[in-house]
């Protein structure tokens, strides 16, 4: 935090202890400058500070000229402690990075600069703003990597190759692996991850691609291979080589239809429910299982419910602290920051029996009352 800076030319509040009590109001969960501002915290907090607790306004309007990179150094620091004190482990097999975009937050009149818009089937024009977020999906805890705005007159994939260009950059031998949704299957993107021996596993879902159309042709005369787990029986189909698409030839097409039994809530009657997944890889068959990519490939979901779920509804992640492109990144790289930390602080420091009895969000109800009410010592 100290290497925070800004391009303000006379600072009466200095950028890191500015920015220490937006990551401390996102650990309290306080969700808001204003709940902040109006918390008056005890003074042992004003002395970490280094200097008076600043404004709302003021803290959003530095937050619009901060420099983001010392923040992802911040992360960067972060991960390679847990990876050396051995707390990120791999996740079945393999060092797995989860890509996936989220849209923070949309609205008809407030815009910025950085807004993406899109034109609704009434006519009314929406501003909006988007992001494609990194995942690792280690054990015990994932750990979230990186983030990139999308810009104007960008797709999620430009975006996305954009964000896979600085991580293979900045975290060469983090990852092996890349899951991510049938949006990504892309030329430019899988020969990136190609050139640096990185293996990916992609949903297929577009009926109109060739190479879903072939390799449907050859599931037709394969008998599958039937695995159950729990309630849930799959259908898994697998065959490898296919060449139909120069660009990524060649690849493994994985098929898996699951079936499923539940009993309906409203009537108490036990119903059947069937689904059908399609996933493209580059690991052929000798080094991983069908089974297993099936497994790999529902691990995507991941990002879904540790990720974009939790930040948003325990982390207030999406609410537009300062409607400004470069402050608006800033706030969910802090987000991110926080989140590793408490999940690091959680996983290894609490002690089991101590996990049981209490839940995540009674821990941050102790962290807000220590930042509000107790604090350290001035």
């Amino acid at each position: 935090m100290s290497r925070l800076t800004d391009t303000r030319a006379f600072a009466h509040y200095p950028t890191p202890g500015i920015a220490l009590s937006v990551f401390l109001m996102i650990a309290a969960r306080l969700g808001s400058l204003h709940a902040l501002e109006q918390g008056r915290p005890r003074p042992g907090w004003i002395c970490r500070l280094g200097s008076p607790l600043a404004s709302a306004d003021t803290i959003g309007r530095v937050f619009t000229r901060i420099q983001t990179e010392p923040l992802r150094d911040v992360l960067h620091a972060l991960y390679d402690r847990l990876k050396r004190n051995k707390a990120l482990g791999p996740s079945r097999g393999y060092d797995v990075l989860i890509l996936d975009g989220h849209e923070s937050n949309a609205s008809f009149r407030r815009r910025c600069s950085g807004c993406l818009e899109r034109r609704l089937s009434d006519g009314r024009v929406q501003y909006y703003h988007r992001l494609v977020l990194a995942m690792i999906a280690g054990k015990p805890a994932p750990f979230l990597l990186d983030l990139e705005p999308q810009r104007k007159g960008e797709d999620e994939v430009a975006c996305s190759t954009r964000l896979l260009e600085r991580l293979l950059a900045t975290y060469p031998r983090t990852f092996n692996l890349v899951l991510a949704d049938g949006l990504y299957v892309k030329g430019p993107l899988v020969s990136l991850l190609r050139r640096h021996h990185k293996h990916v596993v992609f949903v297929l879902k577009d009926e109109r691609r060739d190479l879903l159309k072939d390799a449907r042709g050859i599931f037709a005369g394969q008998a599958p291979t039937v695995v159950r787990e729990g309630t849930v029986v799959r259908q898994i189909w697998d065959v490898e080589d296919l060449t139909t698409w120069p660009a990524f030839a060649p690849v493994r097409v994985v098929r898996s239809v699951e079936t499923r039994t539940r009993v309906r809530q409203r009537d108490r009657q036990e119903e059947t429910l069937q689904t059908e997944w399609i996933w493209m890889t580059t690991i052929p068959q000798a080094e991983t299982s069908g089974p297993m990519i099936v497994r790999l490939g529902h691990a995507r979901w991941m990002i879904e419910n540790r990720a974009f779920r939790e930040l948003a509804t325990y982390w207030h992640a999406d609410h537009v602290y300062r409607h400004h492109p470069r402050a608006i990144e800033a706030f969910w790289l802090m987000v991110l920051l926080a989140l590793n930390l408490f999940r690091a602080f959680y996983t290894l420091n609490l002690k089991p029996a101590f996990r049981d009895r209490h839940t995540q969000i009674y821990i941050a109800s102790l962290v807000a009352a220590d930042f509000i009410h107790h604090g350290p010592s001035p």
